[in-house]
């Protein structure tokens, strides 16, 4: 069920209902734009993670700024943008399950789909459930270059699976994912740059290996906000699959940024929320609790006042620490920087879109709860 968003197009920001998730635009617009620059004389593509925002219509914006198309990580999330006017998705994820295979090649005569896989026994599921649906599908080997989730061993066993995809009538290998998702938010530049040459240095040895055995390998996709400007250098990359940098959260902000090539992207995406409670002079209670903004990576920051912090996080409850001069009265308004944009983004219908400090826009948050 979509619910009605918390504020309409033209009303002031002060007049918008809380919690909600509001979006900066001109912040957002400025890092949309960030990141492609930072690549400009690189030969390289852009294939932003949509898990971040699971919005069509910011997708079609990274794509009408030269991006080839979007990653998701299920088939709902896949579904959603394809209906939405995506046409190019690279579910960048394992896909196990006949449901979930049936699904994938229906939206395979939809779109451009291409899908990962570690492993023997899904191929051969992945080729029944094309061949039954007179398809032809695009699958990635994931290999384990560091972050020690999804991913086979680099080199021969990489190898062994890209020869049993040659082998399978209605699969194409389409390349390798590797993805250093545990490199991201290594806060110290040094170390994510180290982290990154290590993963360079073993997707290299794999697509030596596939060239050995005469197996091409077109595709090498990956990487991060933390560390694309790594891959990007290394010569091995093709693609890159960066996607909190149009919107950061308050984790991507602990890490160092400097003298990594990285630009400074900015604080676009806020919970909007109001002082619910004053009654102590050192505390203030907010209405976005855990229901509001996700804290797996940390609470979120208070944004604009240096004196106050986000301490704890119940339900429907958000307790600020007042260190400073700075004193709230219950109806006040203020912007919280989540923790974790993804999770949080995940727990609301709408953007509410603000510039200059007046609703511009509501974009639907299509793939909300796209779990399947």
């Amino acid at each position: 069920m979509t619910f009605r968003p918390a504020a309409a197009t033209g009303m002031p920001l002060d007049e918008v209902d809380t919690p909600c998730l509001i979006l900066d635009l001109d912040a957002f617009e400025r890092n949309l734009t960030r990141l492609p620059e930072s690549l400009r004389g690189k030969s390289i593509r852009l294939r932003p993670h949509a898990k971040s925002h699971k919005c069509p219509e910011i997708a079609l914006r990274q794509i009408a700024l030269g991006a080839v198309g979007v990653c998701c990580q299920k088939v709902s999330e896949a579904e959603a943008l394809v209906a939405g006017g995506v046409g190019d998705v690279l579910v960048a994820n394992e896909v196990v399950g006949a449901a979930k295979l049936k699904r994938l090649a229906e939206l395979a005569k939809q779109a451009q789909v291409a899908v990962c896989v570690d492993d023997a026994a899904n191929i051969h599921d992945l080729d029944a459930a094309m061949r039954a649906a007179g398809v032809t599908l695009g699958v990635l080997i994931e290999i384990d270059v560091g972050a020690h989730r999804c991913g086979v061993v680099p080199g021969a066993p990489a190898v062994a699976l890209a020869r049993q995809i040659a082998a399978c009538r209605n699969l194409r290998f389409a390349g390798l994912q590797a993805y250093q998702g545990a490199a991201q938010h290594v806060r110290k530049v040094a170390d994510r740059r180290e982290a990154i040459a290590r993963a360079v240095g073993q997707v290299q040895t794999t697509t030596r290996m596939l060239a050995a055995s005469g197996i091409p390998c077109d595709t090498v996709t990956g990487a991060g906000t933390g560390s694309y400007m790594f891959e990007a250098a290394s010569g091995v990359y093709h693609e890159l699959q960066a996607g909190s940098y149009i919107f950061m959260d308050a984790d991507y902000a602990r890490n160092e940024w400097t003298e990594s090539g990285i630009p400074q992207f900015e604080h676009s995406l806020f919970v909007w929320t109001t002082v619910m409670s004053a009654s102590a002079p050192d505390r203030a209670v907010v209405d976005a609790g855990l229901k509001a903004s996700s804290v797996d990576s940390g609470m979120p920051r208070v944004a604009d006042y240096s004196d106050v912090d986000y301490v704890k996080a119940s339900d429907e409850h958000g307790v600020l620490q007042l260190k400073g001069a700075t004193r709230f009265k219950v109806g006040d308004k203020l912007k919280l920087i989540p923790g974790h944009c993804d999770p949080t983004v995940n727990l609301y219908d709408w953007y509410v879109c603000i510039r200059n400090g007046r609703v511009e826009a509501l974009w639907p948050i299509t793939a909300r709860g796209a779990v399947l």
